[in-house]
């Protein structure tokens, strides 16, 4: 009695709707990650994973299984970046670190915006990297 019957090279299941492939004389689910977005994380993206990989190894797990983690960390560069330069002309503003300074004395407006920026990414780091 001759029993070669050939099985199909793919079955899909409709209770779970997953696809199988047959490799050897087994199937094997074709599992696929969902496409992650291209692009930089940037310096607090960085800062932000490793915050996250460190303190709260948890919720850096469960965001790399869903594949969310490159997204967040990409919306937290950007949001960190322009709550910086809103922070820091704010800053300015208030210290009265103006163009007419910039022409009277150059090295004490320097001193003085970067004053304004290191205390606006202090803020920031706080607020919104190590939360």
């Amino acid at each position: 009695m001759n029993t070669n019957t050939e099985l199909p090279a793919t079955v899909y299941d409709e209770t779970n709707g997953l696809t199988y492939d047959l490799v050897g004389d087994y199937y094997f689910p074709r599992l696929l990650l969902p496409e992650e977005p291209e692009g930089d994380i940037g310096r607090y993206g960085r800062m932000r994973k490793r915050f996250l990989k460190e303190h709260q190894p948890d919720t850096f797990a469960l965001m790399l299984m869903e594949s969310t983690l490159t997204q967040h960390l990409m919306d937290i560069d950007r949001e960190a970046k322009e709550q910086i330069e809103l922070i820091t002309a704010q800053l300015a503003r208030a210290e009265g670190v103006t163009e007419d300074l910039k022409a009277r004395d150059q090295l004490g407006w320097i001193r003085a915006v970067n004053s304004c920026r290191a205390r606006a990414e202090e803020q920031v780091l706080q607020e919104l990297i190590l939360e």
